[in-house]
């Protein structure tokens, strides 16, 4: 499907959440065509990634193989670096805001506060700190 199509990628994802449905935060994220497989085990994860695999198989979708990575044990995926420690936020995108010049206008600071609600899940107190800016 060409992404130049405007509701292409909205297609596209909707029908990625459906042919994985059933796996949806069971094992499986899928956000447009990246797809994150996660497991306890290696054992376990040699299933989910069969399991996946044969979906792809059947509804005659291609993973392009230099794109994948297998077996990762931390792995950067939307903005996060999920790990058999936990999620963190990607320090690689807290050094970028950090480097921003100063906020100069309404539209500078609305775009910092949707930039860092993405991550409120990782900010004690978020909606306390970014009140007076909204």
């Amino acid at each position: 499907m060409p992404f130049g199509v405007t509701n292409a990628p909205t297609a596209f994802m909707d029908y990625m959440n459906r042919i994985f449905r059933p796996f949806l935060d069971k094992f499986v994220v899928v956000f447009i065509d990246d797809i994150l497989i996660y497991s306890r085990t290696p054992e376990e994860h040699g299933e989910h990634l069969k399991l996946v695999l044969e979906i792809l198989k059947a509804k005659q979708l291609c993973a392009k193989l230099s794109k994948c990575e297998f077996w990762l044990e931390e792995v950067k995926f939307l903005g996060h670096v999920i790990s058999t420690e936990g999620i963190i936020v990607d320090p690689t995108k807290v050094e970028s805001v950090l480097q921003w010049e100063r906020l100069r206008t309404v539209i500078d600071i609305r775009i910092l506060v949707g930039l860092a609600g993405y991550y409120r899940r990782f900010i004690k107190g978020f909606s306390k700190i970014v009140a007076p800016l909204t």
